[in-house]
């Protein structure tokens, strides 16, 4: 099943190690056969507060993403971000394409 990394960014100070972060990121990707499926991007929000700049990539697997995050690649560039952006980062698990609400009452 797909794994992914998500980052829910905020403060973010558009500056060059923020551009040298982003023209950097998709070279580290592709080894691990990740790709962007959300980031950023205007947010209709219905509920709640959204404070944050959503960032989803997916990966074949949590495996996979993982190895991406640790991969020596990746962390070179992650003080440009780090620096530059407060929020939180991690790693998940998908769920199968069958997957019902109800699943989760189950494990």
């Amino acid at each position: 099943m797909a794994g992914y990394a998500v980052g829910l960014l905020h403060d973010v100070h558009l500056n060059d190690d923020i551009t040298i972060y982003l023209e950097r990121i998709d070279d580290t990707l592709a080894p691990f056969a990740g790709r962007f499926i959300i980031h950023g991007g205007r947010a209709d929000v219905r509920e709640g507060e959204l404070r944050d700049t959503l960032i989803v990539i997916e990966f074949p697997d949590t495996a996979a993403a993982t190895a991406w995050y640790e991969s020596p690649a990746y962390q070179a560039i992650v003080p440009l971000r780090t620096a530059n952006a407060e929020g939180a980062v991690f790693v998940i698990d998908g769920v199968e394409a069958d997957h019902q609400a109800t699943d989760v009452l189950r494990s």
